[in-house]
């Protein structure tokens, strides 16, 4: 899809004066990291990042170099294996002969409208209910565009059971299970983008549910001890650390090995491997105006960091609804707090950093309420395929972990 420049010029022109100026600081760090050959991460959730085309991007921005290591949901990795986005028709599951105990609320069953290609790669793997789509296909009903592999027959249904087939492969190779799906996924997601590119693309500890099975067996892939030390080493190693639409942060940056704001502490005490955040630039890209009003209290007077050593509660402290994510990202000397829709954000980000570090983006995404975040979303789903089997075995037994 041909990147749309003079429109994401438009969104940056249109940011307010302080997400424009934090936009500007992530930038110049950005691009002094790449300069050095030192290393950019991401941290990403599910939700706004996969239904703006924020999942695609960063796929895109590890193609050309720019990203060297995301960390995701389970819930993004089932959905990627889906292909990203996808159409389903939406119909009365009750009027199916479907148990209503098996419906979610509201009662309805959605089909998922495969493209030629995905029909035959489902079609080889399992038996379908023809019956059931015929009923689907007949039956009054509204299509729309969601997140992939979810509850759409009978691609959802799929990836359920692949996921069982991943583990296995997982668990005998000693590899994460993001990993092993990573090597048949369409490269134009993250987890596929980072197996072509040999960059770690890992589900945090706090990630691990959602995505139904994927979920369980994404957690049964490797030990949470694996896992937690391997996105140490992620974090660890990148000078920047763009965090998007994600909760539970604090348990994510500053986990189990990391000794500047505390928890590693014993770790590193016992002489395991630990990493620090000092000297890192954590950007979170966040629509609560709270994240920056609390920054700015910290950077007034120290109060944040004052309230822990006192062990004082911050909510009644700072008389904001104080989210814990909010203390260790205050108190880096390094954060920047980005303030906006991150449907805006993204795109601006990529294209100024790719501008300056002279990279060419094949794909931006867009804020999906507008022309062209519409016509970009229906490119996802036409474009970005299921994940691959056939490829996924041939590159593991080909040694392509």
């Amino acid at each position: 899809m041909k990147p749309d420049f003079a429109f994401v010029q438009s969104l940056y022109r249109g940011l307010e004066e302080p997400a424009r100026q934090a936009v500007d600081r992530t930038v110049l760090a950005v691009v002094a990291a790449r300069r050095a050959g030192r290393k950019v991460a991401v941290v990403t959730g599910s939700g706004p990042n996969l239904h703006e085309g924020v999942t695609t991007l960063i796929a895109e921005l590890i193609r050309v170099g720019i990203v060297q290591g995301v960390s995701t949901s389970s819930a993004v990795v089932a959905h990627e294996m889906a292909g990203g986005l996808d159409k389903v028709r939406r119909v009365d599951g009750r009027a199916l002969g479907v148990p209503e105990g098996l419906l979610p609320r509201g009662g309805l069953f959605e089909m998922a409208l495969m493209s030629p290609k995905t029909e035959r790669i489902v079609r080889q793997e399992m038996a379908l209910d023809e019956e059931l789509l015929r009923k689907v296909r007949e039956a009054p009903g509204e299509v729309i565009i969601k997140a992939a592999g979810n509850m759409g027959y009978p691609v959802g249904l799929r990836t359920e059971r692949l996921a069982l087939q991943i583990e296995a492969l997982a668990r005998a190779h000693g590899l994460p299970f993001e990993r092993v799906a990573g090597l048949g996924a369409d490269p134009r997601t993250m987890i596929g983008a980072a197996a072509a590119a040999g960059a770690p693309a890992l589900v945090s500890v706090p990630q691990l549910v959602g995505g139904g099975a994927v979920g369980m067996c994404v957690g049964d892939s490797i030990p949470l001890k694996q896992r937690s030390l391997l996105m140490s080493r992620l974090l660890g190693e990148a000078a920047v650390i763009i965090e998007s639409g994600v909760v539970l942060t604090q348990e994510i940056h500053d986990g189990p090995y990391e000794t500047y704001t505390g928890h590693g502490i014993w770790s590193g005490w016992e002489g395991e491997t630990t990493y620090s955040l000092k000297d890192k630039t954590l950007v979170r890209i966040d629509l609560d105006p709270n994240l920056r009003k609390v920054w700015e209290i910290e950077r007034s007077g120290g109060e944040v960091q004052a309230s822990i050593d006192k062990g004082l509660p911050k909510t009644k402290t700072f008389k904001v609804p104080f989210r814990m994510e909010m203390s260790g990202f205050a108190r880096l000397e390094g954060s920047i707090p980005i303030v906006g829709d991150l449907g805006v954000i993204w795109p601006v980000l990529a294209w100024r950093a790719a501008e300056e570090l002279g990279v060419r983006l094949e794909f931006l995404s867009y804020p999906q309420e507008s022309e062209q975040g519409k016509r970009m979303r229906e490119w996802i789903v036409e474009e970005i395929g299921v994940l691959d089997r056939a490829r996924m075995l041939e590159r593991l037994k080909g040694g392509g972990a």
